[in-house]
């Protein structure tokens, strides 16, 4: 047999490797509308802090319950969104670590509606730690102007600061909140204007009713006018006198304004602003009175 009849076996192909392929990730195997949990507790509490201070403000102003109560709710209500924003800075970064991280929309708008209703109470909360535990603000206070119609609240000396502190010991109530008085609100004094005394009352009053207090009373001719102004939410109400004299030439008037509130024991120095404003609108420059 020659080389040319030989006949020639094919050649198997060597069989080629296998690679191993990991399996997808774990992600891949979830549900896309799991529950979420965390999101839903964050937006559960940043949500419901902000309507319990608001259910207790407005309710307390619609007579539902005691102003006490009230703020207990605001307080609770409070706290109850710091917890929600602590609580979801804590999922926020255990999301950034998790393999599936959970829906953020529902843990940033509880975030949100939670940092509304605390940064709203912390304006209250630092005006309380800088002013004064007092709820009486009077232009002159060596004799503050007189309610005649309104009726000044029966504890208006209770619980004056300054009963511990050394240097206003032995000081009466009333001269202990004179000296607080001068201390936090030096620049509210008597004012005076160079018109008669029933134009002022005239012009005070129209001021009064333009910034919707309810005035109870005003006598031009005497100088003299009582308002109320109501808060919008808890619906406190504080009372403003205001009394008007001519001054020793006779050639003006000197206006000495009052401010108090009905409840609480700080008024978280609204009536010191309330005092300021209205007498820099009555007088379109305050000056003190000589």
């Amino acid at each position: 047999m020659s080389e040319q009849e030989i006949p020639v076996e094919p050649v198997e192909a060597a069989p080629q490797a296998t690679t191993y392929s990991p399996p997808p990730p774990e992600t891949a195997a979830l549900p896309k509308n799991r529950f979420d949990f965390q999101g839903n507790l964050v937006l559960a509490a940043g949500i419901g802090a902000f309507f319990w201070g608001l259910i207790s403000a407005l309710g307390t102003g619609w007579g539902f319950w005691d102003y006490t109560t009230g703020l207990k709710g605001v307080t609770w209500a409070f706290f109850l969104g710091i917890g929600a924003i602590l609580f979801g800075l804590l999922f926020s970064w255990r999301a950034k670590k998790a393999i599936s991280p959970p829906p953020r929309m529902r843990r940033w708008a509880g975030m949100l509606a939670a940092l509304v209703y605390v940064g709203w109470v912390g304006t209250f909360l630092f005006a309380a730690l800088t002013v004064p535990a007092i709820h009486d603000v009077s232009t002159d206070l060596a004799d503050p102007p007189a309610f005649q119609t309104l009726q000044l609240r029966a504890d208006n000396l209770d619980n004056i600061p300054g009963a511990d502190d050394e240097a206003m010991r032995g000081l009466t109530p009333q001269q202990r909140w004179v000296t607080v008085h001068q201390k936090a609100y030096g620049d509210i004094r008597s004012v005076r204007i160079n018109e008669p005394v029933p134009l002022v009352i005239a012009k005070a009053t129209r001021l009064a009713e333009a910034r919707g207090w309810d005035v109870v009373a005003s006598s031009p001719d005497v100088g003299h006018l009582e308002a109320t102004e109501t808060s919008a939410l808890f619906r406190f109400k504080d009372d403003v006198v205001l009394r008007v004299r001519p001054t020793d030439t006779g050639e003006g008037s000197v206006v000495d304004m009052r401010s108090v509130s009905r409840v609480g024991a700080s008024d978280l120095g609204m009536n010191a602003k309330r005092v300021r404003s209205f007498l820099a609108d009555l007088t379109g420059t305050v000056t003190a009175a000589k």
